[in-house]
């Protein structure tokens, strides 16, 4: 039996498993500053200072974890490219224990003056650099280890792991704000889930030393078929159509999981007075939902290849989102089916690693991959809140009229990839050993 068409085996279960176990704790270590953004602004800047102030500085610092993204994932990818895929996803989730470990240890304001803020500053741009390099990393790692016919469930497994990183720690946010006192929090249970990220990634790193490298790297190693050329360079002059197609797909990705995920509870307390308690539960569903989602759009671009899953898909995405901005409102009490079916569409997301990872020869894959994904993220997954926000002085409805827009491009991808799909797919196979 081919390598193409044999089933998953127990070596890529064991895989999979690692790595998406790895990267639901490094998304958890890098989301959990947002759910204590609140309390570590108090503590980490001046008492004197206005809260507008406060709040600005404090998202300046979370916004710098963004923007440490291309740098570190083209940093990690070029050595990934060159020295192998195992060595950069090991030293990922090490990049990011560490910092998370170290915040939870960092002593504030009051105690340090500026070397406090200046000193978390430093940390997330750390944290930044390392998801920067394990997203892209891990998404190519397992896709070099399945078979082809199976490189879709196991990105859609992946990416659904991700997601559940946001789940863990919306739960961890919710047990200490829970279990504690304001004051408690205050003094230091906040510094709880960092201490706790930190040890869960000392963990996955540890786990991580029972993975192998990727077939494909060893064979291009054999063959000497290694990036001649600095492997960025070779991603942005010889693979111009699958930069662009792979950043357009990130922004859907990524509009999909900053609007619909993370900033719908906000927008349904201040438009419709629902309660926190509630909208909480809901975003749980919906984030459960897209982990399922995730997994449904991987075994559906296995099967039907990722032109009719992009059509379906950002079909069902527009309709459901659509639904949702416009009837919670009206029916308060769909509140949890309408949020979990909009979740389950954003899973579309899922099949986009799928498109990536065919799009780029293996020898400038994992630069190709990050270079694309990262300056996207940081774009578009930085700049969608203001642009959102922004939007909704014109219209209550922004969030709707945005996700529908790139639903619709969703579907101008599908559509293209089917007309390129001959000499798209024939150029760039990824495992045929």
């Amino acid at each position: 039996m081919s390598h193409y068409t044999r089933p998953l085996n127990r070596q890529d279960y064991k895989t999979l498993t690692l790595a998406a176990l790895g990267g639901a704790l490094e998304f958890y270590d890098f989301i959990i500053f947002v759910f204590f953004a609140s309390v570590v602004g108090a503590l980490f800047f001046p008492t004197d200072i206005p809260e507008w102030l406060r709040q600005v500085q404090t998202f300046g610092i979370f916004a710098a974890g963004y923007l440490a993204r291309p740098l570190g994932g083209i940093i990690m990818a070029h050595f990934g490219d060159l020295v192998g895929r195992k060595k950069m996803f090991t030293l990922s989730i090490l990049l990011m224990a560490v910092p998370t470990l170290a915040i939870g240890l960092l002593p504030t304001y009051a105690s340090m003056g500026i070397l406090a803020p200046v000193l978390l500053l430093l940390m997330r741009i750390l944290q930044g650099a390392a998801i920067g390099g394990e997203v892209p990393g891990a998404w190519v790692f397992v896709a070099e280890h399945v078979p082809v016919r199976r490189i879709g469930i196991a990105c859609g497994t992946l990416t659904a792991g991700l997601t559940v990183g946001i789940l863990l720690g919306s739960v961890v946010a919710t047990l200490v704000n829970t279990s504690m006192t304001p004051e408690a929090v205050h003094g230091w249970g906040w510094r709880i889930p960092f201490l706790l990220g930190g040890a869960f990634g000392l963990v996955a790193m540890y786990l991580r030393r029972w993975l192998q490298e990727t077939p494909i790297f060893l064979e291009m190693q054999q063959r000497k078929a290694l990036a001649q050329e600095l492997p960025v360079k070779a991603v942005v002059v010889h693979h111009k159509k699958a930069v662009v197609v792979s950043m357009l797909l990130t922004w859907l990705l990524s509009a999909g999981i900053v609007v619909v995920i993370l900033m719908s509870p906000v927008w349904l307390q201040k438009q419709f007075g629902f309660a926190p308690a509630l909208t909480l539960q809901a975003n749980s569903i919906a984030t459960i939902m897209l982990c399922v989602g995730c997994l449904i759009a991987g075994l559906a671009v296995d099967r039907f290849g990722s032109s009719r899953t992009f059509i379906v898909g950002s079909l069902l995405l527009a309709g459901s989102s659509w639904a949702f901005y416009h009837l919670v409102g009206s029916h308060p009490e769909q509140l949890f089916l309408l949020y979990g079916m909009v979740g389950l569409c954003v899973g579309v997301v899922g099949a986009v690693p799928y498109v990536m990872v065919r799009a780029f020869p293996a020898e400038v894959r994992f630069t190709g991959i990050s270079f694309s994904y990262n300056v996207s993220y940081a774009i578009f997954g930085g700049l969608t809140p203001i642009a959102v926000t922004l939007l909704m002085s014109v219209s209550p409805m922004a969030p709707a009229w945005y996700v529908l827009a790139l639903a619709l491009m969703g579907m101008g991808i599908g559509v293209w990839l089917h007309r390129e799909r001959h000499q798209w797919m024939a150029q760039t196979p990824v495992n045929e050993s």
